[in-house]
């Protein structure tokens, strides 16, 4: 039968085999055979970890961080733009 839902991996795990493809040792498909681990997933962690997302924590803690920010604070910031996009659209309307 097929699982619902993401596998979850152990932290440990996450971060053996990302460091393993980083210092070169091993493939994608390398690893995917040694820890049966979807070479996909692995491509995954270390895509994440270069874009600054810590794939180690993430999931403990519910939130991702993108370049130090929460996707909430990406929320406010949009959100802030829009109220500001609209304000200057009524100065204008007003000359």
């Amino acid at each position: 039968m097929a699982r619902n839902g993401p596998r979850k991996y152990s932290p440990e795990l996450v971060e053996t085999v990302v460091s393993e493809h980083l210092k070169g040792k091993m493939s994608y498909r390398d690893l995917s055979k040694k820890y049966h681990v979807p070479a996909m997933t692995i491509a995954q962690w270390v895509f994440k970890l270069r874009n600054g997302v810590d794939v180690i924590n993430s999931r403990k803690r519910g939130k991702q961080k993108l370049n130090g920010l929460l996707l909430e604070d990406y929320k406010e910031r949009y959100e802030i733009l829009k109220k500001y996009q609209a304000f200057l659209q009524a100065r204008r309307g007003k000359k």
